[in-house]
């Protein structure tokens, strides 16, 4: 899956301040001459030294996945960057452990995220790892600090280059799988919650879609505040891992109207939604809230159907888009907010005090990320795959570490099955052909019997006739 290197330089043009890039490759540091004698050996010595430093630099490589184009999994390719990073002032280098796998991720494979550069460009909005190098004016971070990492892309790669004040100290342990499945999902449902929903007690939430990354982490936070009622919608077969977790109601959207089955249990209906889905749902969400309910609306899923873009699902959704005049949010009681995380990337001072508050619960047992499944670099596209298709419950994680010979080795192993497949197959239908043409020539031989009885007829009259005379 390895290919030519991926341009970072069209990256720099988008976003310098976010992004994570190979930069130009490091000049050598001119020789030191104090107290050098001025004599030949010394002075041949020297340019020798300096030659060697930079083959050191131009050898320095990374893995990093890079979006190539618009369309299904195969879109993103792993591929090997040159040259060491180079660090700007308040900056770190992080070698990378873990990523956490968005929705937001699978919505950019198509084209549909807007927060992401056009490609070829390296996806990736968290991940864990340990700081490398600092650049100047950055004091509060030293090389072998273990960090977690939000950024608003490049950070499913190797090694990665971002503003110290995007990075958070892992506390003592968190492994980097939860490390880097907390950023984005945890921040995401905690200022949904507590900023926009002013969550209090005995207050009732539906989430959606509640076993996956938000879903989860908002389930968690629930549980902080007392005598707060959880609705959570998934497929039946997750019900039993999210009423564990502290969904009070599971509803399998899948077979039933979760709207008739919230007003069984709640008539007036709720306070505080939380909405990924967009469209047609997002009317039903306003329609359950009670007055002074609140509606938090923070993506648009329903866009998403296949590998591709389905341009019928997002002219569906577009369709139903959600709108509403300000005398009806004044009668109805009721407010309607929106949410996204990746334009508060500037915001940092907001997103450290969400994250400050987060990590002290983790520190108290109250949250902890749940990871669904990890999975190799190489792997990605299974691992998209097995989120886009709603397989998961928790965090899909891609890590860095290589990917083991013998697991390399098994995946010809499966093209080399679809290979025999289509053999046998091919041999199947050449046989199908052969009995057919056999059958032909069999239905041919019948039609001609008749006609040699017909000509032995005819020659038996002719011989007859030949006698008589």
């Amino acid at each position: 899956m390895s290919g030519e290197d991926a341009p970072a330089q069209q990256q720099n043009a988008v976003d310098q301040k976010q992004e994570t890039k190979p930069a130009e490759e490091p000049k050598a540091d001119p020789p030191k001459t104090e107290s050098a004698p001025a004599g030949a050996a010394e002075a041949a010595a020297t340019p020798a030294a300096a030659t060697e430093k930079v083959p050191e630099e131009e050898a320095f490589t990374y893995r990093a996945l890079v979006l190539t184009g618009y369309g299904g999994y195969d879109k993103v390719k792993l591929q090997v960057k040159k040259g060491k990073p180079a660090l700007k002032a308040g900056e770190v280098l992080v070698r990378v452990k873990a990523c956490g796998l968005n929705f937001a991720d699978l919505m950019a494979r198509q084209g549909l995220y807007d927060r992401l550069p056009s490609p070829p460009v390296t996806p990736g909005m968290e991940c864990s790892g340990v700081v490398e190098a600092v650049g100047e004016e950055v004091t509060d971070r030293k090389v072998g600090d273990k960090v977690m990492v939000l950024n608003r892309f490049g950070l499913w790669q190797e090694v990665a280059v971002v503003p110290a004040s995007h990075t958070f100290l892992i506390p003592e342990g968190m492994s980097f799988e939860e490390a880097a499945a907390l950023p984005v999902n945890y921040i995401t449902a905690y200022m949904m919650l507590f900023d926009f929903g002013n969550l209090r007690p005995n207050q009732s939430v539906l989430i959606h879609a509640a076993a996956g990354g938000v879903g989860i982490a908002a389930t968690q936070l629930c549980k902080t505040v007392k005598d707060v009622t959880v609705f959570g919608t998934a497929s039946a077969s997750k019900h039993e891992t999210i009423s564990e977790g502290g969904v009070t109601h599971p509803i399998d959207y899948r077979t039933k109207d979760y709207v008739e089955e919230v007003r069984k249990i709640s008539p007036k209906g709720l306070d505080i939604i939380l909405d990924p889905l967009g469209g047609s749902d997002t009317h039903k969400a306003y329609n359950l809230l009670k007055p002074m309910g609140k509606l938090i609306t923070y993506g648009t899923a329903n866009m998403l159907a296949g590998q591709k873009k389905n341009l019928l699902a997002v002219a569906k959704n577009w369709y139903h888009q959600f709108s509403i005049h300000t005398l009806s949010l004044i009668q109805g009681n009721k407010s309607v907010c929106g949410f996204h995380l990746g334009y508060l990337d500037g915001e940092t001072e907001l997103i450290t005090q969400a994250m400050t508050t987060i990590l002290d619960l983790y520190k108290e047992g109250k949250v902890k990320p749940r990871i669904d499944s990890t999975w190799h670099l190489e792997q990605v596209g299974d691992a998209m795959r097995k989120m886009q298709e709603r397989n998961n419950i928790g965090k899909v994680i891609l890590t860095t570490e290589p990917m083991p010979e013998e697991e390399k080795k098994e995946e010809p192993k499966k093209e080399d099955k679809k290979e025999d497949k289509k053999k046998d197959d091919k041999k199947k239908d050449d046989k199908k052909k052969d009995d057919a043409k056999k059958e032909e020539k069999k239905d041919d031989k019948k039609k001609e019997e008749p006609k040699k009885e017909e000509k032995k007829e005819e020659e038996k009259k002719e011989e007859a006739k030949k006698e008589e005379k």
